[in-house]
């Protein structure tokens, strides 16, 4: 039986230490959030050394870990992708014949998501931007 009790007390242990990945904001405590990002009348949204050097920016100025970036282009254009982090994502899809560049930035643990807004509007130039936050994983 103390066998069980002590498989059942490492368990928790790792349980409480993956928890500390959890973001601790605001009392609450989440898995990490989750940026919805639209740009308009952006530049650039064809090209992908552009999109890859300012995606891995972003990464890097929002404290995050860059594991791969795997990109796919369209034809006649048009380019998708990913950059996957340690601590999540950084997902997009750009619709140059129409200027529309959508992404998805969601980061966990102690990034700052917000800081890569800056680097997207420097990079793209879009005329609008539309930003919605989205908390992930609420615990409490």
């Amino acid at each position: 039986m103390s066998d069980t009790l002590d498989k059942i007390d490492e368990i928790d242990e790792q349980a409480e230490e993956r928890l500390d990945y959890f973001v601790h904001k605001d009392g609450l405590v989440f898995a990490g959030t989750h940026l919805i990002v639209d740009l308009w009348g952006a530049k650039g949204l064809n090209d992908p050394e552009l999109i890859e050097t300012t995606l891995r920016s972003c990464a890097d100025i929002a404290g995050a870990t860059v594991l791969h970036f795997h990109m796919h282009a369209f034809e006649p254009d048009g380019l998708s992708g990913v950059l996957v982090l340690a601590e999540s994502h950084i997902s997009f899809h750009s619709w140059p014949e129409r200027a529309f560049m959508a992404l998805d930035i969601f980061m966990c643990g102690q990034t700052d998501p917000h800081k890569a807004i800056p680097v997207l509007k420097n990079a793209f130039a879009p005329e609008t931007m539309q930003l919605n936050e989205l908390k992930r994983g609420i615990v409490n």
